[in-house]
């Protein structure tokens, strides 16, 4: 019920300042402290030890609870120092593929003093602990499931610690509108890319397969059987394996309406599987969408971009 109330009373006050431009700097303002469960339960023992020495006109039972009581409030002190003056600043997150997770990368500052025990986590989320080193920057991943393709954001993060002793919670949000490209994750049922050419070069690149022998190379563990050169094995020489080589035309066009699937969804996971292959086999490759075209190429680079048009299709521009 208390921490509903600290998550309520936290939505109003930052109903409207997101997302914020970067470095945020926790000054005293952005900070919010209250006893946690263990706190509440402390300042009760302390009130019972209060009352009894009162009642009993104990001196040492006075001196005991003075002694808790500024034992607790130096550690209010404490907790609320390892947070004050950190300095966060939004980090890159890579693109992943629909149902991995994606890492939201933070990094933190601590212009003075090491700072322990720092958690970072999203709204009923498993937290991430850091601790800060002093003068340095730390970098921590704030991980967040993806379920679908597009724009997945990072959303508001809660920054507390409960250091040193856990009767304090020091709290403050930041939500710097962090956002990661999700691909479609690709579907292999789409079997192999088509390998008809629609461009006018006739050029081929050699990729795996079946047709033609290529050369022999070192035997590796899990080669076909078929595939060992056993003749240069009985002549006594080393166990080698035999390559082969099929050829594909030089450009190679992925079009949404080869992808023949039951949804646009299912067409899109085809494409995404096709644009890996061809990377894979190293084949020039482009892309040809409703709506939009991505002239062949080949490279990591170009294999991002194609990933994202098919993770963007259809949506609008970024917000």
């Amino acid at each position: 019920m208390l921490a509903n109330l600290r998550q309520s009373i936290a939505d109003w006050i930052f109903r409207a300042r997101f997302p914020e431009a970067a470095p945020v700097t926790l000054v005293q303002r952005r900070i919010f402290i209250l006893p946690s469960k263990e706190g509440y339960v402390f300042a009760l023992v302390l009130l019972v030890l209060l009352v009894a020495s009162i009642n009993y006109a104990l001196s040492l039972g006075f001196l005991l609870t003075f002694l808790l009581a500024a034992m607790g409030s130096v550690a209010m002190l404490h907790t609320w120092r390892n947070l004050a003056h950190l300095k966060l600043r939004p980090g890159r997150c890579e693109s992943v593929f629909a149902g991995d997770i994606a890492q939201f990368a933070v990094l933190v500052e601590s212009p003075v003093r090491e700072r322990y025990a720092v958690a970072f986590r999203r709204r009923d989320e498993d937290p991430v602990f850091a601790d800060i080193a002093e003068r340095e920057v730390a970098t921590v991943p704030i991980p967040v499931k993806s379920t679908r393709r597009g724009r997945l954001k990072c959303g508001r993060v809660e920054i507390y610690t409960r250091y040193p002793v856990g009767l304090f919670h020091a709290w403050s949000y930041f939500d710097f509108g962090q956002t990661a490209i999700v691909y479609p994750r690709p579907d292999p049922s789409a079997g192999p890319p088509p390998m008809q050419s629609q461009s006018e070069s006739g050029e081929g690149v050699p990729i795996p397969g079946e047709d033609d022998f290529h050369h022999l190379r070192d035997y590796r563990a899990g080669d076909p059987l078929r595939h060992v050169a056993w003749k240069a094995l009985a002549r006594g020489d080393q166990l080698l394996t035999k390559e082969f080589h099929a050829t594909a035309s030089g450009e190679l066009w992925l079009d949404w309406n080869d992808a023949r699937a039951a949804d646009p969804e299912a067409r899109l996971a085809f494409l995404a599987h096709w644009v890996i292959e061809c990377e894979r086999i190293g084949q020039r490759y482009g892309l040809r969408l409703p709506g939009s075209a991505i002239p062949p190429g080949r490279g990591e680079d170009h294999r991002a971009r194609c990933l994202e048009a098919l993770a963007l299709h259809g949506e609008g521009p970024a917000p």
